[in-house]
């Protein structure tokens, strides 16, 4: 698994070489205002390159923060949580005046980030809350109830919930339980959803609705996909339709594919509906061809924008903009956001929203 998740980072590190370069001008409008950095130091930890979104967050930042300046460490620890330990560790004992973190488990990076506050070292929490310390001074990430909410309502529109279509056969996944993320999108999703689970318009056949139950560790692709072939051989090998998988992320849409199509599915035929979130390329191209129905789109450029914006403003000692201060309750403290709006693309809109905007090259979903 290890050289196979290897060889699937460096794949994914060359198509985003190519996404990148189609990106650079693609949000002028939130480009940080150019500086002199100084040479100061900025800590990047990420937490993995075997997911494209990643690969894509991680080179945004270095390039941006680099034009103003900033010497910059960009690490990605490959889903090891000890690795990101060592890794923020030694960050710090390198002289770095800010970090920026993408958690794998935040709870395993206290210590780490009481090091960083003892040492005066601003911590900025990326896309993912870090919990259960004191020692985070900003969060940047995008809605994350927002993007939840966005699935719920899509698979509303789709099936006709509000009219009174149904019944129709679904089955829930979730995101990783260490991934504060994750609980927030599972609770717009069921905000939306649960009234139509309460009056029998969405039936479950594997009863399997309760978060412990539904999560999926690291958001694995191959976890999802033995799940969902357990889904499948349990509960509707009696020749039950299923109508429809809501997923919380790109990469577990792929393990339910490939499930279903080991199970004899087709699209076109008796393929259910899927939801995703990314918008990653494969995903693009699987919403063309219709095997995954829509994803939530997060301008990754965007984010790392508004993220470096951060930085420049507390390696200046500034306040920098956020636009909450009550969502984001990490146990020790309300972290001070700034939340990005996240978009729901499907076959309909991806030329407008993916393709139009410069995120992705036309050829590159050929």
């Amino acid at each position: 698994m290890f050289k196979l998740k290897k060889l699937v980072a460096a794949a994914l590190a060359g198509v985003m070489m190519a996404v990148a370069a189609g990106c650079g001008g693609g949000s002028a409008d939130n480009t940080p205002a150019a500086g002199n950095g100084g040479g100061k130091r900025v800590g990047v930890a990420m937490p993995t390159q075997s997911s494209q979104r990643w690969i894509q967050d991680g080179a945004n930042m270095k390039e941006k923060l680099e034009a103003l300046g900033y010497q910059v460490d960009l690490q990605y620890a490959e889903d090891d949580v000890q690795a990101q330990v060592s890794q923020i560790e030694n960050m710090i004992t390198n002289g770095a005046n800010c970090l920026v973190v993408a958690s794998i488990d935040s709870s395993a990076l206290v210590n780490a980030l009481a090091q960083a506050k003892a040492n005066n070292i601003p911590v900025i929490a990326y896309d993912r809350l870090l919990m259960d310390t004191d020692s985070v001074s900003y969060y940047a990430t995008f809605d994350n109830k927002g993007v939840g909410t966005l699935i719920g309502k899509y698979v509303e529109k789709q099936l006709g919930l509000a009219e009174g279509k149904g019944p129709y056969n679904v089955e829930f996944f979730a995101g990783s339980p260490d991934d504060n993320n994750a609980h927030f999108l599972n609770d717009g999703l069921f905000e939306v959803l649960q009234k139509y689970i309460d009056n029998g318009q969405l039936v479950v056949p594997s009863k399997q609705t309760d978060f412990d139950t539904i999560c999926t560790l690291r958001w694995s692709q191959e976890t999802a996909q033995r799940r969902m072939e357990d889904l499948i051989s349990g509960y509707y090998t009696d020749g039950k339709k299923l109508d429809a998988v809501i997923s919380p992320f790109d990469g577990i849409s792929y393990g339910i594919a490939a499930a279903l199509e080991g199970a004899g599915y087709q699209v076109g035929k008796n393929w259910p509906l899927i939801t995703g979130q990314d918008a990653e390329l494969m995903a693009t191209k699987n919403i063309i061809s219709g095997k995954q129905t829509m994803s939530v789109f997060k301008d990754t450029r965007t984010l790392a924008d508004k993220c470096v914006t951060m930085v420049q403003a507390v390696l200046e000692g500034k306040d920098p903009e956020i636009n909450d201060t009550t969502s984001y309750n990490n146990h020790k403290l309300v972290v001070p956001s700034y939340l990005c709006t996240p978009v729901a693309v499907d076959k309909n809109n991806y030329q407008k929203e993916l393709v139009d905007s410069g995120y992705y090259k036309a050829d590159q979903l050929k």
